[in-house]
């Protein structure tokens, strides 16, 4: 839509004003040779043709053929040649330097037959093709830069809805990440709901017949979660060696990162507080891929640099901010895309939280997280809650 308005008013051409200012400047000038060619008098055909051919130039867009032939019947015949300057310039900028051309030769030729005493080969001193040449070379050189920038807005718009459908497709998968991890962990919970529910109805004769019934209702409400879930969720399961497990789940999988980081040579100062435990699996899933991310865009943007990690779990809220300095240049710098900050945005935001991403001043990067800790039991860990 907005090439196409480029488009739009790259034909459109100069505005009115600018339009007006043109023909009154051609206008004056070609009456006032006609006004002196005719011995100081306006009231003459040539003068009226002059200026009925300078006010016919605003057409030469929608009748370019009728104002050039105009434009020049007028310079043949009376000598009067800017209007027919504007259409040469006019047919260049439009791709038409041969037509501006032969309209060229073809007042030149006329008016050394209709009208020897003001031919146009013998009023210029600069000699007869110098200013239609110019003129022809002008409207050539406009018309390519026209295109030029035409062509480049195209490219422009081309590139931002690329980035934004790269955009879309990054949150998308997030989100699709985001469902086959829950997928994972709200399986593993009704399962277990299940196994217990089953263990309860092999002791039915110790229980009540009320808690009978209750223990029955549980164990077929779980098993028909698990298989809708299973059912609706199951097509995002990931299929690679890497995503079987949805890796920081567990409490452990972030001191894990962290020295995995460190066997790699990266320089990681960390600090972690409070209960990993006490939040949700997907509040734990957020954390660890804000922490994975800031430290892989630091290996790639400030190789060597010191990263500085901090993790506050809630409640009420846990934070997240990893620091890093600037790095030693390493001689070709990776293409950035920022897709995976993109992501990670959709991810926070999902949990409630939010994501902030920037320069720290002298040459480093700060990524900062804070993710509100829900209230009730169904936010604690499944292991927290069955200690409890």
């Amino acid at each position: 839509m907005e090439a196409n308005s480029g488009k739009a008013k790259a034909k459109r051409g100069w505005p009115w004003w600018a339009e007006a200012a043109l023909v009154g400047a051609v206008g004056v000038l070609s009456v006032q040779e006609a006004y002196i060619g005719a011995g100081g008098t306006l009231r003459t055909p040539a003068a009226a043709l002059v200026a009925a051919s300078s006010l016919a130039l605003p057409l030469r867009g929608r009748w370019p053929w009728w104002v050039a032939a105009c434009s020049v019947v007028t310079a043949a015949a009376f000598g009067t040649v800017w209007p027919l300057l504007v259409v040469l310039f006019h047919l260049a900028q439009r791709g038409r330097g041969g037509v501006g051309a032969l309209c060229a030769a073809a007042a030149l030729a006329g008016s050394l037959v209709i009208q020897p005493a003001a031919s146009l080969w013998t009023t210029r001193t600069y000699g007869p093709l110098l200013l239609p040449a110019v003129v022809l070379l002008l409207g050539l050189w406009a018309g390519s830069r026209r295109r030029l920038v035409v062509s480049l807005d195209e490219q422009v718009q081309h590139l931002r809805v690329e980035r934004e459908l790269r955009a879309e497709q990054a949150r998308l998968g997030e989100r699709t990440r985001i469902a086959a991890e829950m997928h994972d962990v709200l399986a593993h919970r009704l399962t277990v709901l299940a196994l217990h529910t089953g263990a309860l109805q092999g002791r039915a004769e110790e229980l009540p017949e009320p808690v009978v019934e209750r223990v029955g209702m549980l164990r077929r409400t779980s098993t028909e979660a698990l298989a809708d879930l299973r059912e609706v969720l199951g097509a995002l399961r990931a299929t690679d060696a890497d995503e079987v497990r949805a890796t920081g789940a567990r409490p452990e999988d972030l001191p894990a990162l962290l020295d995995e980081a460190r066997g790699a040579r990266q320089r990681v100062e960390a600090v972690i507080s409070g209960e990993a435990t006490a939040v949700s699996t997907s509040h734990r899933l957020a954390i660890h891929r804000v922490v994975q991310e800031a430290l892989t865009n630091a290996r790639k943007h400030a190789p060597g640099a010191l990263v500085e990690v901090a993790v506050s779990y809630g409640p009420p809220k846990s934070t997240v901010v990893v620091r890093n300095r600037p790095g030693t240049s390493s001689g070709s710098a990776p293409v950035a895309s920022g897709f995976g900050l993109i992501g990670l945005t959709e991810r926070v935001n999902a949990l409630g939280g939010r994501l902030e991403f920037g320069p720290s001043g002298a040459g480093g990067w700060r990524v900062t997280a804070e993710i509100p800790v829900g209230a009730g039991p169904s936010h604690a860990d499944s292991s927290h809650a069955g200690a409890a």
